[in-house]
């Protein structure tokens, strides 16, 4: 039987069979990334949208908003300017203690100008009388004395030239602090109002974030509007970045200089100062026949000597010491300091001592070169016995009610409420702080000033007290006055 084959089928066999071989061919050199379809979904217009994979890697907008919020705080807390005004206030104080200080020394001048008259009046006088060599030297000191007032008048000019730079800084000052206040105080409030508006508007994005994530699945596949939320954190950036304290900087360099200024003035001040003051003990050394030795610190002491051959005995003198603020200022008299050396104590820190010498009725002064000075680790110690509720020392009774008296080692404590002498569990003496006691340096004869205190609990029993240091000593002092401060009770030497 004969099979009969259509050819119409054959035809399309045979297309069949071209179209799978094509395929091969053109496949076997390309190289497809899935082995399935990708999915699609359908847009606007019916055109094929590509479905947006989710990025693990990065930040989700909710942290970049969070982490934007911490920014924006500390850029918040870095704009307060409380510290610096305080800079300025005290910078301006400053430059007003050292006007102050400036007026001070016009006192000075005129004395300085007297005392060169009345020399060279003096040798004009002793010029008349004497001839030959002796009236050449006398000439010549007469030169050596219009030279010292030349001297003394250029330096006057300079401290004047001086002391008019110091107060055109001062007034210069004083206008840039209250411009720097003025303008740190409006460029403070308006960072503070556009940083909260910032911190505002980002809360409110957070918010919004919040109830997007909370929304159905529908609406979060139409996706946030997240251009917007861009443009105002971008916004936020631009206000943190416009506030940078860079103003505030400058000021700060600029008021550093100034101090430098200041700063220059002064030593230079105190230099012109100084050297006027030796002009001036160079002068009165001269007529002066006794010197004060002694280092000018706390825990020394100072001592008076003769000078030259035609110094008397210092013994057979009359001797006051003093205090002062300074050399031209009004000076105290130290009761019961009548002896040729003074051990100065806690309370002459800071002031100048000066000694009256009476001698057949003419008086003659000696004076420290400048203020005593405090002695060193003497406020490490104390502070460290300020730690203690009570603070013992080791101490000798050298006398006791103005009588000498040989005793062995005592503790004398310093307490908050009270001072205490003992000897193991024996009490020799015992008070509160009041008004009737007294404290402070020794002023009479003693074998060691420097370490000796003398001490009255009240009127009629009195105690001279031996330290094993000065530092000892000193610290005791300033303990007490201290403690007794706090009580309401002033602490000082005899008829202070």
């Amino acid at each position: 039987m004969t099979k009969t084959v259509c050819p119409k089928k054959t035809e399309e066999k045979k297309v069949v069979c071209e179209e799978e071989a094509l395929v091969e061919q053109i496949s076997a050199d390309v190289s497809f990334a899935f082995n399935h379809f990708p999915s699609y979904k359908l847009g606007p217009d019916d055109q094929i949208v590509d479905e947006p994979e989710d990025d693990s890697k990065g930040l989700s907008v909710k942290d970049v908003v969070d982490k934007e919020i911490g920014d924006l705080s500390d850029q918040h807390m870095q704009l307060s300017v409380r510290d610096l005004a305080c800079k300025f206030d005290k910078n301006l104080a400053a430059a007003s203690k050292l006007v102050d200080e400036a007026k001070l020394n016009e006192v000075t001048s005129l004395e300085g100008h007297v005392m060169l008259k009345k020399l060279r009046d003096a040798l004009e006088t002793v010029r008349g009388r004497m001839d030959g060599r002796n009236r050449e030297e006398v000439e010549k000191a007469i030169s050596m004395v219009e030279a010292l007032a030349v001297k003394l008048t250029q330096n006057e000019g300079e401290l004047i030239q001086d002391k008019f730079e110091v107060k055109k800084l001062a007034s210069f000052l004083k206008k840039a602090s209250e411009d720097a206040k003025k303008l740190v105080n409006q460029e403070k409030s308006f960072a503070c109002a556009e940083i909260d508006s910032a911190r505002a508007l980002v809360m409110r994005l957070g918010g919004t974030f919040e109830e997007q994530e909370l929304s159905s699945k529908a609406s979060r596949e139409q996706g946030p509007n997240v251009e917007k939320l861009v443009e105002e954190v971008q916004e936020a950036r631009r206000i943190k970045r416009m506030h940078k304290p860079t103003k505030v900087i400058g000021m700060q360099h600029e008021l550093y200089d100034l101090k430098s200024q200041i700063r220059e003035k002064s030593a230079y001040s105190v230099k012109l100062q100084r050297e006027i003051a030796i002009i001036k003990r160079a002068e009165g050394s001269k007529s002066c026949p006794y010197v004060l030795d002694g280092s000018q610190s706390l825990g020394s002491c100072l001592r008076i000597r003769a000078s030259s051959d035609i110094g008397v005995d210092i013994s057979k003198c009359s001797i006051q010491w003093y205090r002062a603020a300074s050399e031209s200022s009004r000076r105290e008299a130290i009761s019961g300091a009548n002896w040729s050396v003074y051990a100065p104590e806690p309370f002459d820190v800071g002031r100048v001592i000066q000694a009256d010498i009476l001698l057949n009725g003419q008086k003659f002064t000696v004076t420290t070169d400048g203020p005593i000075n405090t002695a060193a680790g003497l406020e490490s110690r104390v502070e460290s016995l300020l730690r203690k509720s009570n603070s013992e020392f080791t101490v000798v009774i050298s006398q006791m009610n103005g009588q000498d008296h040989s005793s062995r080692s005592h503790v004398f404590t310093v307490g908050k409420a009270r001072i205490k002498l003992s000897r193991g569990w024996i009490t020799k003496a015992r008070e509160i702080y009041s008004t009737s006691m007294q404290l402070c340096g020794v002023r009479g004869n003693a074998n060691l000033p420097a370490k000796a205190l003398f001490w009255q609990l009240r009127k009629g029993i009195t105690f001279l007290l031996t330290f094993e240091s000065e530092q000892e000593r000193n610290a005791a002092i300033v303990l007490a006055r201290k403690y007794a401060d706090d009580c309401n009770v002033t602490l000082v030497g005899p008829d202070d």
